[in-house]
């Protein structure tokens, strides 16, 4: 394994699944090309989707769970930490990688997108920030992003720090 990339994801059953097809595109790509991938571990949505397909490529697979979501963690991690809270949770899930990658998801998502990409800023976390943007996704929060930028509470390199990526080989490219 070269290094590791934490995913985040949605954990919704109601989704449409041309986002847990790419996600499960995504992970199987980076697996093949030796990643392991930390992710929130449980069997919910898109995170049971892609514990799935690293289960069936045999990739390595770290879950960050909260002992209060006990009742829905995958049975097939490769490796499980357990935390208190969920801000443990999020450190967590970054620490050690060399990348986080947002697949599409919802309001957890969006918090952890903006809280790395806060520490990013700060120089608290040293990886890369990829959003998979499949299907125009992420579009509303660029533009919301290019109006900061555009009223000056923002720097243009600040933005930059945040790729937004098409293809889940875009995204592994980009780390190469």
């Amino acid at each position: 394994m070269r290094n590791k990339i934490a995913v985040f994801c949605s954990a919704s059953f109601e989704i449409d699944p041309k986002y847990n097809k790419v996600a499960r595109d995504f992970v199987r790509a980076a697996s093949l090309r030796g990643y392991g991938i930390v992710s929130g571990g449980t069997v919910k949505g898109t995170m049971g989707e892609i514990s799935d397909e690293l289960r069936d490529c045999g990739g390595y697979h770290l879950g960050v769970i909260p002992r209060f979501m006990e009742q829905y963690v995958y049975p097939d991690l490769t490796e499980v930490i357990w935390t208190d809270t969920m801000a443990q949770r999020k450190t967590l899930l970054r620490e050690g990688t060399c990348a986080v990658v947002a697949l599409p998801g919802g309001i957890g998502t969006l918090d952890e997108v903006i809280e790395t990409f806060a520490l990013v800023h700060l120089k608290q976390y040293f990886g890369k920030i990829f959003l998979l943007n499949h299907d125009g996704f992420y579009e509303p929060l660029r533009q919301l992003l290019r109006h900061y930028v555009d009223t000056r509470m923002m720097t243009e390199e600040t933005m930059s720090k945040i790729i937004f990526a098409q293809t889940p080989d875009e995204i592994l490219d980009g780390l190469e």
